[in-house]
């Protein structure tokens, strides 16, 4: 008895393997005609909201994959409630700007004029040396030769390169910090 449990975990039978490879074909055609459907928002650059969506279509999969109570219509019906609440808030969000920050939020200036601005840094959970980083990759030697540095709602850095002799400007879409 004991060898026979032991056999059943690492081989249950064809019937099991045949079944996640049909599954697992079938379930992926649909999930990739899904996300081809909803348009290429669902397969860009990700946000916080995207990821979870990403997530959740990943585990879904794995589900109708491997649980036999699961039917591939089931899980059809799953993806395209992910995908369609995802399309209706995305949709939502270009259209609504309430909705747009509660879902993506907004862009935080952590560094301008050279001065870090701590507070948002520490709401934001960044450090100076991850600031510093962000300055390194794009290309400039010190924190000095940047004008700004900017936490984009997709947790990247956009660095605005210090103009010699020009005023400075805000970026684009984020306020500047109030005058002390």
């Amino acid at each position: 008895m004991g060898d026979l449990m032991l056999e059943d975990v690492f081989f249950d039978g064809w019937e099991g393997l045949a079944r996640t490879l049909v599954i697992g074909v079938m379930a992926y055609v649909v999930m990739i005609t899904f996300l081809r459907i909803s348009g290429k928002r669902t397969l860009s650059k990700m946000n916080a909201f995207d990821l979870i969506v990403t997530v959740a279509l990943g585990s879904t999969l794995a589900t109708v994959l491997l649980s036999k109570d699961v039917a591939l219509a089931e899980g059809a019906l799953a993806f395209a409630v992910l995908i369609g609440l995802q399309f209706i808030v995305t949709w939502s969000s270009v259209r609504a700007r309430w909705v747009r920050k509660l879902v993506t939020g907004e862009p935080r200036m952590l560094y301008y004029r050279g001065e870090l601005l701590n507070d948002a840094l520490r709401t934001a959970r960044v450090t100076v040396d991850e600031v510093e980083a962000a300055v390194r990759s794009s290309g400039m030697a010190a924190l000095d030769d940047a004008e700004s540095v900017v936490l984009e709602t997709d947790g990247s850095f956009s660095v605005i390169k210090r103009q010699q002799g020009e005023a400075a400007s805000v970026p684009v879409g984020v306020q500047a910090p109030a005058s002390e």
